[in-house]
């Protein structure tokens, strides 16, 4: 990646990236999260790459929606586990600041000044749903279905599922899925209000053209002022709580919970 002299977008191709494929089309520019091998989940570089990629098309004015999606047969599956037993159990200050490309990804996609829309291709556990849940709108595959694991994995799924899923869903059905880690189907989800459309495959990209198409016709600096009324109870409730989750996340990355349940899951695999 390199780093821009001004607020000047440039080709994809210049970015150099590497964890995801970004595309311009306008009026849409698309992220695609590309680790399919491991569904999509993502590690410290694909946090940066997001967070770049958003910045670019915030500064594009050609583009007027952008789409976050995933290759291969899922959404995203939050964070790299492998990565983080690696290079983080046991390792407070480490884990703060990959927790920081985390933040500044979420950041700068809730703040791109322009509707975004997650085509929710594949399943979207943990950190993959919070990245949904920062898009303002999202299409779902039928199939697919959506999952938190953070009680069983030893990580308070703090990075935007305790702040947004009380208002999306209601305090009661957020607890169920926060603490219950059951699976919700993607009808469940869209009959919730977790997710606003659940289609089935063979229609994701048109719904998602129709999203996008109604979209892209909006005035954009209206819409830019209404997304960020929008976001005010979003907002207001990250900013209250997000860095205390980073620094107490840090800190219980040194305690025995997370190092027994990330140790176990790893020997599963």
């Amino acid at each position: 990646m390199t780093e821009p002299e001004r607020p000047t977008p440039v080709d994809p191709s210049e970015l150099g990236f590497e964890r995801i494929v970004y595309e311009k089309a306008p009026p849409r520019a698309t992220i695609t999260l590309n680790r399919p091998e491991i569904l999509n989940a993502f590690d410290f570089r694909m946090l940066r790459e997001i967070a770049r990629a958003c910045e670019d098309a915030s500064w594009d004015d050609s583009i007027r929606v952008v789409v976050l999606t995933g290759a291969g047969r899922a959404f995203c599956v939050g964070a790299d586990l492998k990565s983080w037993g690696e290079d983080y159990l046991g390792n407070p200050g480490e884990y703060w600041k990959w927790f920081g490309a985390f933040k500044d990804a979420h950041d700068r996609l809730r703040e791109i000044g322009k509707p975004t829309v997650a085509r929710i291709n594949g399943i979207a556990v943990g950190g993959g749903n919070e990245l949904q849940m920062a898009c303002d709108l999202a299409v779902m595959v039928e199939d697919a279905f959506i999952r938190h694991v953070g009680p069983e994995h030893g990580s308070v799924p703090a990075g935007g599922a305790t702040q947004w899923l009380p208002i999306m869903v209601g305090d009661r059905r957020a607890r169920e899925i926060v603490l219950m880690c059951e699976e919700i189907p993607a009808r469940k989800a869209e009959e919730w209000g977790l997710v606003n459309w659940a289609v089935p495959a063979a229609e994701l990209d048109s719904e998602i053209d129709r999203v996008v198409e109604n979209l892209a016709r909006k005035l954009p600096q209206t819409t830019r002022y209404a997304r960020q009324h929008l976001n005010f109870w979003r907002d207001f409730a990250w900013h209250q709580t997000i860095n205390h989750a980073r620094d107490w996340l840090a800190l219980s990355m040194a305690t025995e919970e997370p190092k027994e349940a990330i140790k176990k899951f790893l020997e599963k695999k």
